[in-house]
């Protein structure tokens, strides 16, 4: 055979082998049997899910089964949407006390050019663990200066760091200088002090940058209409603030005191910003004030001690709840690599102390989505979303309750992890 004639064969045997692969049928999985919880409807006793093309395809009590679908039974079993994690250093953090393995910092003061997406561990072996608790998707985000970075929202499978995006920039993460002096008291924050000089300092920089970001764009669109005219000088810091200042990537924005989220709020007002507030420890104190500035927040892990010790040992565990009572729509964080696994629990901590528990699920499933843009595609079980599924035998906010299978864009992931090593191995110890 020619070396012509060989390589028409190649060409014929991958074209062919192509055709086949287009011609074939979507792969159909029915699960059947379960209880299912779409989170934005009535629990359905003994429903029906259809994933095809990694979507649901339809969800209900009397769904029929395609002929040729993979049945899985699930008689006994709980159906959730898959859970977000609404600030999280999964893939940017393996040991923390490894500096080498830690890759959410940067150095500098204004880093809005820094994406989480490029730092992200795709191997990481916290993801495997997380994921096999329930989370299908967190939010990864960068930390560090004034300008931390732009945040990624992932997915908890994939082969690749870009495999596993969801939507690349997420939010544009801003650490708010705290205008209350004077750290201390139990878990760090001081009782009142008076507005300092750094923080009065480093808000007008913001203020500023913020500033020249708009006229730098003016100047842009003013060379575009006028050839005569120059484009300004690139200036790479100005190019990444733009579309926060446009309006098109929102701020998450890292406010701790009651103090600091009115000055937060005010912020954000006078620079007309899309926002989202991160951590609000001392949120119930001034429900109203957010409720009214229709800012939706990211609750801070509920491991961390109160901010102050006259708030009461419960502070951080009944602040949920008194936000969302007032309006204001809440999402829980695990602000956490290792213990990233444990975002059910913060919401099941939350509940005990007053949240409602229907609301304490939605906070880990469709509100982080609808916080980030994403509720078209996640965060409840309804047709035409992605079928990001999880299988328990119990409920999923419960610590006793175990997970069996976990689905993501329709595709069952793989349970295996470094706990379930470490529990075989110590099992076979003599």
């Amino acid at each position: 055979m020619t070396k012509r004639m060989f390589l028409v064969c190649v060409i014929m045997g991958l074209t062919a082998g192509w055709i086949s692969a287009q011609a074939q049928p979507a792969k159909v999985i029915a699960i059947r049997g379960a209880k299912i919880i779409p989170v934005v409807g009535d629990d359905i006793e003994g429903g029906t899910i259809i994933i095809k093309d990694g979507k649901i395809e339809a969800v209900g009590k009397d769904v029929a089964i395609p002929s040729g679908a993979e049945v899985v039974e699930a008689k006994g079993l709980c159906a959730y949407p898959g859970m977000i994690d609404g600030y999280s250093f999964l893939g940017l953090q393996e040991i923390s006390g490894v500096s080498a393995t830690v890759d959410n910092r940067e150095t500098g003061r204004i880093n809005p050019q820094v994406r989480a997406i490029e730092a992200l561990r795709y191997d990481s072996m916290h993801i495997p663990i997380a994921r096999s608790n329930g989370i299908t998707a967190a939010l990864v985000a960068p930390t560090g200066g004034l300008i931390s970075g732009q945040s990624t929202l992932i997915k908890l499978d994939g082969w690749t760091n870009r495999e596993m995006v969801i939507k690349s920039q997420a939010a544009m993460q801003i650490e708010f200088p705290g205008i209350r002096g004077g750290r201390g008291g139990f878990g760090g924050m001081g009782r009142g002090g008076a507005v300092t000089a750094d923080a009065t300092r480093l808000i007008a920089e913001l203020k500023e940058l913020f500033k020249n970001a708009r006229y730098y764009q003016k100047r842009k669109e003013f060379a575009a209409k006028n050839p005569a005219a120059a484009q300004p000088e690139f200036q790479e810091t100005l190019e990444f603030i733009l579309p926060v200042v446009r309006g098109e990537l929102t701020v998450m924005i890292s406010v701790h005191s009651d103090q600091d989220i009115k000055a937060a709020i005010q912020f954000v007002k006078d620079e007309s910003l899309k926002a989202v507030f991160f951590g609000v420890e001392q949120g119930w104190k001034v429900a109203d004030d957010l409720k009214k500035s229709n800012i939706p927040v990211i609750i801070s892990s509920l491991y961390d001690m109160p901010p102050v010790w006259d708030d009461g040992y419960d502070s951080l565990f009944r602040n949920p709840g008194v936000l969302n009572k007032a309006g204001v729509k809440i999402a829980f964080s695990s602000v956490s690599a290792s213990v990233a696994k444990d975002l059910p629990y913060h919401a099941a901590k939350a509940a005990a102390f007053g949240l409602d528990k229907k609301e304490a699920l939605k906070a880990v499933t469709i509100y982080p989505a609808e916080i980030f843009g994403v509720d078209k595609i996640m965060g409840s079980l309804e047709k035409g979303k992605t079928a990001n599924i999880v299988l328990s035998d119990g409920d999923i906010l419960e610590t006793r309750t175990n997970i069996k299978k976990v689905y993501i864009d329709g595709q069952e992931t793989d349970m295996s992890n470094r706990y379930l090593e470490l529990l075989e191995k110590f099992k076979k110890r003599g």
